[in-house]
């Protein structure tokens, strides 16, 4: 078994808890607007105040967390210009992505990233095994297209987007429908057709904030209000 890396400070216990409340931003049990208390977070993760202390620090520079006047930390919240914007530069990198491993991914990866589509359409219901392989897929399409600086930028963007919440990918239909897309944008990928691959991606990505913005609209937090 791996064992966790430490953080910066060369503490673990940091670590594990910056990735805990990263856990609890992405499924929502952490929502936007939330009050981060040291000492209660403290007690329920069984740790110092001090790695709390630094997980929150790391999160408030990854822009996941803000402090907020008479209230301190808290998760930050999104309006809908900033999840429209999101949604936007997402399309950009991950088109142009597709539109670079169109012309570099090595017929390896091209298979993997086919394997991870099939496990997809097997997994069914399993929500948490869905949102796993798809990081996957998107990773790995990703590193296909070679570009370190483009990685880089959509690293930061996928931070900031778990401020959203649980993946669009809970509700079948839509996992269903990804699937189907994947699969478009694979066909585009063997045929070398950049052109064709970074329009799939760019109608993937559209379809995924259509989605979300119907989750959003679903929510009664006032912080998701559009």
């Amino acid at each position: 078994m791996q064992q966790q890396a430490p953080d910066h400070e060369g503490n673990p216990q940091g670590t594990t808890a910056y990735h805990r409340l990263l856990d609890e931003i992405r499924l929502g049990a952490l929502p936007p607007g939330t009050r981060l208390r040291e000492h209660e977070l403290a007690q329920r993760f069984g740790v110092s105040r001090t790695p709390i202390r630094e997980a929150i620090r790391q999160l408030e520079a990854d822009g996941l967390v803000t402090h907020v006047p008479r209230v301190g930390a808290a998760v930050r919240s999104l309006d809908h210009a900033e999840v429209m914007e999101l949604y936007e530069m997402r399309a950009v990198l991950e088109g142009t992505a597709a539109r670079l491993a169109a012309r570099a991914a090595a017929d390896l990866e091209l298979a993997e990233l086919e394997s991870l589509n099939d496990a997809m359409r097997a997994a069914g219901d399993d929500a948490a095994r869905q949102y796993r392989l798809n990081q996957q897929f998107h990773r790995a399409l990703m590193d296909a297209a070679r570009n370190r600086f483009l990685s880089a930028s959509m690293a930061a963007l996928g931070r900031t987007m778990l401020i959203l919440g649980p993946s669009t990918l809970g509700a079948r239909a839509r996992a269903d429908e990804a699937v189907a897309e994947h699969a478009e944008i694979l066909e585009a990928l063997k045929r070398r057709d950049a052109d064709a691959a970074e329009q799939h991606m760019r109608a993937h990505i559209e379809a995924a904030h259509r989605e979300r913005l119907r989750q959003l609209r679903d929510r009664t937090t006032p912080e998701f209000e559009i």
